[in-house]
């Protein structure tokens, strides 16, 4: 029975992964403004202002994790670096998983993942997947402007999650994500690669102009 659920989970997961790699590309991209800009509504509980001003890149995904003691997660996003003119275009990546535990119903949950080091962007450059973790630290980030006076690099990645409005360092060890080529290319008209996109090489479409924006702050 467990092998049977395993496999209809495992088989609505690689669907939803198949859509998910011709998911409106835009779509991520609004997203990703609108969750930026709620990560920093509460100064108090938000990602210290030096986190973001130190930051060398971004990843920001919205996660969907559902299912009853199986249970399934998959989401789509993108992520940028920073270069030497501001921030580079976005570049499409997504996550999924299978987990057991006695849980029930779904929820949705925002991250943003700070790439403290070119090494940790340089990862997001290669294409294919990025395991986080391992040769990459990755911790919860330190939150709110208490952290702000005594903030050391504490990692090569920080991770930050808010999930029906609760705002938290979370951590995210061991959890894949991928480059989407396939909607790199749909969103820049051509095929593109992760690395000129992250190194500024690629002129971003229009459509990233509010993110870029929002970015420029920090």
């Amino acid at each position: 029975m467990r092998a049977r659920i395993f496999s209809i989970v495992a088989t609505l997961l690689v669907a939803y992964l198949a859509t998910a790699a011709h998911a409106s590309m835009q779509d991520d991209v609004d997203q990703a403004v609108t969750i930026i800009e709620r990560f920093q509504e509460i100064p108090e509980k938000a990602i210290p202002t030096a986190v973001m001003r130190e930051a060398k890149g971004l990843a920001i995904l919205n996660v969907t994790k559902a299912g009853f003691i199986i249970t399934g997660r998959g989401g789509t996003g993108i992520v940028v670096a920073r270069i030497e003119k501001g921030w580079s275009g976005p570049s499409a990546i997504g996550t999924g998983g299978i987990g057991f535990g006695f849980q029930a119903g779904a929820q949705v949950s925002e991250l943003v993942i700070v790439l403290n080091t070119p090494e940790a962007v340089n990862a997001f450059s290669k294409g294919g997947n990025v395991t986080l973790g391992g040769a990459l630290s990755v911790a919860a980030g330190p939150i709110g402007r208490d952290a702000e006076a005594s903030l050391t690099l504490g990692a090569a990645i920080y991770t930050y999650s808010r999930s029906q409005g609760l705002f938290a360092g979370v951590s995210l060890e061991g959890t894949v994500i991928a480059t989407r080529d396939e909607a790199n290319a749909e969103y820049y008209g051509k095929p593109v690669e992760a690395k000129d996109i992250l190194a500024g090489k690629v002129e971003p479409p229009a459509g990233a102009k509010k993110l870029r924006d929002v970015l420029s702050k920090y």
